[in-house]
């Protein structure tokens, strides 16, 4: 298998990373309050629905910029010419490899965004430094074992399920898939991951937008999720399912079908071909 192009990875997902969360922030936002433990009211409603968006925008680019140079970097060295009914569960370690590694830089991100998603009169500085003041830079990754947990089993989902689906089409018309066609595929992969992953993500900003020192705070997922459970049963361990369906649906098609657009033109600049 021919190396594949690092930087046009890194830049392409870094490209495509950013512009999803810019575009979909409002409906992360409301997502967020819904999940939010004071209920969405409280948590600021339909007001202020892009507040916490320099933390998305600083960590957007070097978050998706990671995880796709992982998951590209991944996937080539585990290649082999062996048959192709292995390939799901390479798509699924290199997916797996490519979150642990953003995670170092997107939880940080994710606890300042959140806490100013339900805070919407404090800055986004003045969250970072209160979280620094009280909590030091440990506090800056609360939720990190809950993110990866999250954010494993819905890689495991997503890229195996994307990668398929680009494969049967291109094998219906006999030839690679467009990028409007991979966009498709990962609006699919996406929005059926982010539903059967919806718990995870509530136990998830549970933990993160929990008070220091609290129970949950201490980051047990189970913990969490039985909470939510034993307050406020199935709806609550799905609170969110619908903005987030169509949030990660919508970024599905963006970031994917950008991520392929990109790199596939990045790949060409690279080799001075059309």
């Amino acid at each position: 298998m021919e190396r594949p192009g690092f930087t046009a990875s890194l830049v392409a997902g870094g490209i495509a990373g950013i512009s999803v969360d810019l575009i979909l922030y409002p409906l992360d936002t409301i997502k967020t309050r819904l999940q939010s433990p004071q209920g969405f009211n409280k948590a600021g409603g339909f007001r202020g629905i892009y507040a916490g968006v320099p933390s998305a925008a600083i960590g957007s680019f070097p978050n998706a910029a990671a995880f796709f140079i992982t998951y590209e970097y991944v996937k080539w060295f585990l290649h082999n010419d062996s048959s192709s009914y292995l390939m799901p569960v390479k798509h699924m370690l290199a997916a797996s490899a490519g979150e642990v590694v953003a995670c170092l830089i997107r939880v940080p991100s994710e606890v300042v965004k959140q806490r100013t998603q339900v805070s919407a009169s404090s800055r986004t500085f003045q969250i970072f430094s209160n979280i620094l003041y009280q909590e030091g830079i440990q506090g800056l990754y609360r939720g990190y074992t809950s993110t990866v947990l999250r954010e494993i089993p819905f890689s495991l989902v997503q890229f195996p399920l994307w990668e398929s689906l680009k494969a049967l089409w291109s094998w219906r018309q006999d030839h690679v898939v467009d990028c409007w066609q991979s966009a498709v595929c990962g609006a699919f992969a996406g929005g059926f991951a982010a539903v059967v992953t919806t718990p995870l993500d509530v136990a998830k900003t549970r933990i993160m937008l929990a008070k220091a020192g609290s129970s949950t705070a201490g980051g047990n997922v189970l913990s969490a999720l039985h909470g939510v459970w034993r307050t406020q049963g199935l709806r609550g361990l799905f609170a969110g399912v619908f903005p987030r369906m169509a949030a990660i649906s919508l970024g599905g098609f963006i970031f994917l079908g950008a991520y392929d657009q990109t790199r596939s033109l990045l790949v060409r600049l690279g080799r001075g071909g059309p």
